[in-house]
């Protein structure tokens, strides 16, 4: 037996806790509230019209439908990461498209092959869903490699052309840098997986138990997801940092300046 349906009215009187943290906002002077409501209206009709979607996918479960998602999805996540990490958008799209493309393919469908055993790799039940937890847990990683990646450059640019000048060669002269933001990206999925199931129970666990899996059932996915999640978020920082040097330096290895976005 899956887990009991919720009513409109039951979503709905979750908007009763926007009333204490309005005035909240507003005895804090943090002019936020406009922010959040068109976040909470955004969440509302994407997650309706996914879902929706989701049974138009699951009904014909087409591995060309199903691929096509999955390809948006990533664009998305793509525009996303650039958007957070304020570096242009037709800079830097196609390499952090392919360092997503890769080790999300290899591991979705590892997943899928290796693990779960499904005949049809493009099952959409088991696709869509594991990919979408797997681009949605490399989101923060990728944005804080490259955040702190280029920004450390730029911060410390002097310190960069120094090493350069002792006759490093770029890959030496960018090691430190991308070691601190390698480990600043990585870190927090560590920390989850050294706490999980003492400090919380993860969300596919969880949707398991209510959907009906018997706990133990649930664990096994869980720890097959977390694995997925670790080794695709591992790769895909490398690769973004990588696949993006090219358009982030120039011939001299000297820091593009113009791949940041202007803050106005």
């Amino acid at each position: 037996m899956g887990a009991l349906d919720l009513s409109i009215f039951s979503l709905a009187s979750f908007l009763i806790f926007l009333v204490p943290v309005f005035y909240i906002n507003r005895h804090l002077g943090l002019e936020i509230n406009k922010t959040m409501i068109t976040s909470i209206v955004r969440m509302c009709i994407q997650l309706s019209f996914v879902g929706v979607y989701l049974e138009f996918l699951f009904k014909f479960n087409s591995p060309v439908l199903n691929t096509a998602y999955l390809l948006i999805m990533i664009a998305i996540a793509c525009q996303s990461i650039l958007k957070s990490s304020n570096l242009k958008l037709r800079k830097f799209f196609i390499p952090v498209f392919f360092a997503l493309l890769f080790p999300f393919t290899i591991m979705l469908f590892f997943f899928n092959a290796a693990v779960v055993r499904i005949d049809n790799l493009f099952e959409a039940k088991y696709m869509i869903p594991i990919g979408g937890m797997l681009l949605g847990n490399c989101l923060r990683s990728i944005i804080i490699v490259l955040n702190n990646f280029y920004s450390g450059i730029r911060r410390d640019e002097k310190v960069y052309l120094y090493s350069l000048s002792l006759l490093c060669s770029r890959i030496q002269a960018l090691k430190p840098y991308f070691r601190q933001s390698f480990l600043a990206a990585v870190t927090p999925t560590m920390a989850t997986m050294a706490t999980i199931g003492l400090v919380s129970l993860p969300g596919m666990m969880t949707g398991q138990i209510l959907g009906g899996s018997i706990p133990i059932v649930a664990i096994k996915y869980q720890i097959a997801i977390m694995f997925s999640i670790f080794y695709t978020g591992y790769f895909c920082v490398i690769l973004s940092v990588l696949f993006s040097l090219k358009v982030g330096f120039n011939a001299l290895d000297v820091l593009n300046q113009d791949i940041f976005v202007s803050k106005v």
